[in-house]
């Protein structure tokens, strides 16, 4: 597919939306839309065979989620990868980790935007006090097992996809 030209849509400081006149491969013109948001970090913070794991709302589903902790650089803040997961942990849970092990990339919504998802463990894990966001304020943190983690990815309690994904990144790994 080839650009012919990009119109900015709509922006506000964590999206924009632009649409794409493109050729496609036969040659047929059409449109393409694209969101594009800054790339995010998700960590799985790891220890006693179990999982942290933080729920909160989640206005475009109506509804509370149970998601691993993650999330992107506030506006004038920039870092690696690494750098940013552990922010998120520490922001979200209050814990730090002493090692953190990329676990690999994946991209959340590929059809309609080219953000990635730099994924992570986190092991070795010392507490601490959260740093939530203000818009974070009704997050809560809980540990759970393994075994109940798995057993909420499969009855549909955790429906996260990031989540979902990089625990398939995970088993992967172990």
């Amino acid at each position: 597919m080839r650009q012919l030209s990009s119109r900015l849509v709509y922006e506000n400081q964590w999206l924009s939306v632009r649409e794409d006149q493109v050729t496609r491969p036969d040659g047929a013109q059409g449109v393409y839309s694209v969101v594009d948001a800054k790339d995010f970090a998700l960590v799985l913070p790891f220890e006693r065979d179990g999982f942290h794991l933080v729920e909160q709302y989640r206005y475009p589903v109506g509804a509370r989620s149970w998601e691993f902790p993650s999330g992107s650089f506030p506006a004038g803040v920039t870092g690696t990868p690494a750098e940013l997961a552990a922010a998120e942990l520490r922001e979200e849970t209050g814990l730090t980790a002493v090692r953190l092990t990329r676990l690999g990339h994946l991209n959340p919504a590929n059809a309609m935007s080219g953000q990635r998802c730099h994924v992570f463990l986190a092991t070795d894990l010392k507490p601490g006090r959260p740093e939530r966001e203000a818009t974070e304020q009704d997050m809560r943190q809980e540990w759970f097992p393994r075994g109940e983690v798995e057993r909420m990815l499969r009855e549909g309690v955790i429906t996260d996809g990031p989540s979902m994904a990089a625990y398939l990144l995970f088993t992967l790994r172990t």
